[in-house]
């Protein structure tokens, strides 16, 4: 494939030629999203490049990262691996992919096609977040299986993601039983915003950031009491049903 380039302030965006007018319209998201997110987070990386990806087989030899961290999750939610980051890179399927890779239910397109935004914040949470990744390396990948939970629901949370997961979510609450609390790695990528959106709820946008970037690295127990303000038991009990209430609004 040849290889074009288009710019912004802050972004550089590779691409199939034929690509040029989504790029445009990706890079322009990102940097109002950048801009947003410059309000809550101290460091917000620029100068990062964005590679659109033909398809997914291609997203895949770039990023090995990727089939690793698809495999460690549950079926229902690999549609949504539709990128992968790494140090001042973002890669991502090109919004005519991401289209087509979207499922019948309500919400998977939109999700999708948010994609780009995922993997920013992936970039803004790395960054501010020195126990969490980018870069990735042995250690790392680790350190962020452990903490799927966090890294992929404040990446989930940030992007907007969360509201349109809602019909996936009901599906794998119907489908698969008790999930764990907090979310393990398999249920990290539907499940793990839902932590998020309560402790909006329950706090502030404030709370969130700090939990993303000041986490306790060595108990997940200390550091969602120490977000939420309560017992451990209580917030897993809140959890659970602002579980039940998703799935009753579907």
């Amino acid at each position: 494939m040849a290889w074009t380039e288009t710019e912004s302030l802050s972004f550089t965006a590779r691409h199939d030629h034929a690509h040029q007018r989504d790029a445009e319209r990706v890079l322009a998201r990102l940097e109002s999203f950048r801009e947003e997110l410059s309000g809550l987070f101290e460091t917000t990386p620029y100068d990062v490049s964005v590679v659109m990806h033909p398809n997914a087989l291609a997203l895949s030899l770039a990023q090995p990262w990727l089939p690793l961290a698809r495999r460690s999750a549950a079926p229902a939610s690999r549609r949504y691996f539709a990128g992968w980051f790494s140090t001042r890179e973002i890669h991502v399927l090109a919004p005519e992919a991401l289209r087509k890779r979207a499922s019948n239910v309500p919400g998977s397109r939109e999700a999708l096609e948010l994609e780009p935004e995922h993997e920013y914040a992936h970039l803004v949470v790395g960054a501010n977040n020195p126990a969490l990744p980018p870069p990735f390396n042995a250690r790392t990948f680790r350190s962020y299986v452990r903490w799927a939970w966090l890294c992929e629901g404040a990446a989930t949370w940030l992007s907007g993601q969360t509201s349109y997961l809602r019909p996936a979510i009901v599906r794998r609450m119907r489908e698969n039983g008790r999930p764990s609390f907090p979310p393990d790695a398999r249920d990290a990528p539907l499940l793990g915003g839902t932590v998020f959106d309560l402790l909006e709820r329950e706090r502030d946008v404030d709370a969130c950031v700090d939990l993303a970037t000041r986490f306790d690295e060595a108990a997940h127990r200390r550091a969602l009491e120490n977000a939420f303000g309560m017992h451990f038991t209580d917030v897993e009990r809140a959890w659970r049903e602002h579980l039940t209430a998703l799935t009753a609004a579907e």
